[in-house]
């Protein structure tokens, strides 16, 4: 498939101007707990999802030290620290009001948002979370200041202080991990420049705040320069550097009519650039808005949590009501009994349960963060862990979207070098997609390159300048044909043999000055360069029992070549961009659980077909929308790492869940008294210390994540 050199623009894809992405306002802080499936965009956007902790992270991070500075002479100063320990702690006149203070002020200051938290769910009657942690730090409250006023009686002030520390943690932790998963975007809005150069109808220049500019302004973007809004070229001819938005690494040509992205970076030409999305509605801004909006997504393992906590409520109460019936009979009536029962609602309150999963989204999402992953839809990272079969789009995902050099041939008298350099030269002022191919083949071998003169294009054929006194021609067929020469016999094997596997080939034609007939002296094979991380992540997948697929618009014989090299076995070819979701669906119509894998808008339908839809090096904002896994660099390497972390990430949670559980299994029985006649009794205080035990144990456990190896 020879290619002649043709000249053409390219908008690069830039987000279309009907935005879809409106702004949702947060629910309020009080919605109830409720699970959702799916893993797109429009999924998080779920009226009824759980209680929003978004934004109000420094809230709970000021409550959780406050509470936690204020705990310590609770503790130290409770019966409690005395009965396990026997260390008891000087006293003073009003010594014993400590605990009793203190634990008031930490149940008004730290527990009431829990309370108010609960109440939507009640209203609801979808009893989850807040409703048993409120229940627990309820009950611990009224019953201990009810203590004070009964002789005899233990208090359980320091358990109370104490779920309320470690509940606040927990959403401390939880609200924490949502603004580590949005990091990665929050950098991109750094990138929109603070002022712009207006242009006024008399053509004069102003200097006016970005957030000055109106849809209809024309604006002067210099070379070098970050493009404040998006808009359409007007004027002027530049290479853009969309690379931070789109994760496209090469400059995409503008022309007037070309499409630009706020926040991308001018090359060496001035644009003049008519504005057309400012603040809000531009590229950058929807890209912050669908982040905020799957800060709401929940892991199928959270809402399993959610509902186990609504289960336990039930229990809860369940086993209180036997607890009271049965000693009630057992003893009667009396204080005893009442202790019973606080020790119950207490010891049910889900320490472990309420950090289990906020932890481990915690440190996954560092862990994703820092390897170049950004996770918008926990349900998709779970989902990854269950993928059997990885679909590659190609141009940009496999390869750079970039042509290079793959191979050449050379005739008798000239050397691989000496062509290539030479060609590169000759090629210095063109900025076709072969040219510059030609020319970053010979960077990368940091060859020297000759000089030349009297560049010139010839219309459909090719190009030719000047080197030593003779002329240097670099075309295809056409070009042969206007020489009227043929190439030698082994050019013409080697034509015939790249053109065969899908790629590109051009021929370097010397004359001499003396007349005589040129001569070919050189030919270029040139192809969309696969990444260098591409076989490697194959060959990964393939030890991970995940079978690839390839989908691609390219003929037949280019996508069997790339096949070929990175050892594809199932692959797409001449795949119109409205038909990639119907390869999706046949894939899925043959059991396979599918990710999608893309970096442009014609992969959004297929993104969003897919059981998981990863968008490479950022993609375009379509692109993102329909995705529920970015990963910010272009390596399909990382689509092993985000396998590898999934995986990980669901066993955590799932033996944190069973850490947990097993926590309350073994200690509601207890706190019931059900091993009483053998003089086996549960006190609080023991109570309280199980839970410590078993929060430790999760926290631990969700640490041992970082050992994952990406």
């Amino acid at each position: 498939m020879a290619h002649e050199h043709e000249h053409h623009h390219d908008d690069g894809g830039a987000a279309p101007d009907d935005k879809k992405m409106q702004h949702h306002d947060q629910p309020d802080p009080g919605a109830g707990h409720e699970g959702h499936s799916g893993h797109t965009a429009k999924d998080s956007e779920h009226p009824k999802a759980h209680a929003d902790h978004t934004g109000h992270e420094e809230l709970f991070r000021r409550k959780f030290w406050v509470s936690l500075i204020l705990s310590i002479p609770v503790i130290l100063y409770s019966e409690g620290l005395h009965m396990m320990t026997g260390l008891s702690m000087p006293a003073f006149p009003g010594s014993q009001w400590i605990a009793p203070v203190l634990s008031v002020f930490i149940f008004v200051y730290g527990g009431l948002p829990f309370v108010q938290l609960a109440i939507p769910e009640l209203k609801n009657r979808q009893p989850g979370m807040m409703t048993l942690i409120s229940l627990a730090i309820s009950v611990a409250f009224f019953y201990s200041v009810a203590s004070l006023f009964i002789p005899g009686q233990t208090d359980f002030f320091w358990e109370l202080v104490t779920l309320i520390d470690i509940m606040l943690l927990g959403h401390w932790v939880e609200m924490r991990s949502v603004r580590q998963a949005s990091g990665a975007l929050n950098e991109l809005a750094k990138l929109m420049p603070d002022t712009a150069e207006r242009i006024l109808p008399d053509d004069s220049l102003e200097t006016v705040a970005v957030n000055k500019l109106r849809s209809g302004d024309r604006i002067l973007v210099r070379p070098g320069a970050s493009i404040p809004a998006d808009g359409e070229v007007v004027e002027g001819e530049s290479a853009v550097n969309e690379s931070m938005i789109t994760g496209e690494s090469k400059p995409v040509d503008k022309s007037p009519g070309g499409k630009v992205i706020g926040g991308s970076i001018n090359g060496a030409g001035s644009l003049r650039v008519e504005v057309k999305a400012t603040g809000d509605d531009t590229a950058l801004a929807g890209i912050m808005r669908l982040v905020e909006q799957a800060q709401q997504s929940k892991s199928r393992t959270q809402v399993l949590a959610d509902k186990a906590a609504g289960w336990l409520f039930y229990i809860a109460l369940g086993v209180a009501a036997i607890t009271a019936v049965a000693w009630v009979i057992a003893i009667g009536f009396n204080l005893e009994v009442l202790e019973r029962v606080a020790t119950v609602l207490v010891v049910a309150c889900p320490h472990a349960l309420g950090l289990a999963i906020p932890l481990v989204v915690s440190i996954t999402t560092g862990i994703g963060a820092a390897n170049g992953i950004l996770v918008r839809d926990r349900l998709a990272l779970e989902e990854m862990r269950l993928v059997d079969i990885v679909l590659f789009d190609k141009t940009g995902t496999l390869t750079e979207g970039r042509f290079g050099v793959t191979c050449m041939a050379v005739s008798d008298g000239i050397k691989e070098d000496e062509a290539l350099a030479l060609a590169a030269a000759i090629e210095g002022d063109s900025e076709h997609t072969i040219a510059r191919g030609i020319r970053e083949s010979a960077a990368k071998r940091e060859l020297p390159l000759p000089a030349v003169t009297g560049f010139e294009a010839i219309e459909g054929r090719g190009v030719m300048a000047e080197s030593d006194n003779n002329k240097v021609y670099i075309g295809g067929p056409r070009l042969l044909e206007m020489l009227e020469i043929s190439l030698p016999d082994r050019l013409a094997q080697f034509e015939k043999n790249a053109s065969a596997g899908g790629q590109s080939v051009v021929h370097l034609v010397r004359a001499n000055h003396d007349g005589s007939q040129p001569l070919a002296a050189a030919s270029f094979a040139l192809a969309d360069a696969i990444r260098p991380e591409s076989l490697q992540a194959v060959k990964q997948l393939k030890e991970m029992n995940i079978q690839v697929a390839m989908l691609t618009g390219d003929s037949q014989a280019v996508a069997a070549a790339v096949a070929d090299e990175l050892g594809i076995d199932t692959t797409f070819a001449e795949v119109l961009p409205e038909h990639k979701d119907a390869k999706v669906s046949e894939l899925q119509a043959k059991g396979k659980k599918v990710a999608m894998v893309g970096d442009g808008v014609n992969d959004a339908p297929a993104l969003t077909r897919a059981d998981v839809g990863i968008a490479i090096g950022g993609g375009t904002d379509v692109a993102i929308e329909s995705a529920g896994i970015i990963l910010v660099r272009s390596n399909p390497l990382d689509v092993v790492k985000t396998i590898t972390l999934s995986r990980a990430s669901y066993r955590k949670m799932t033996q944190n869940l069973a850490w947990a559980a097993g926590y309350n299994v073994i200690a509601l029985p207890l706190a019931a008294g059900i091993l009483a006649p053998f003089g086996i009794l549960l006190s609080p205080a023991v109570g309280a210390l199980l839970m410590s035990a078993s929060t430790v144990i999760v926290a631990i456990n969700a640490q041992l994540l970082r050992r994952t190896a990406l």
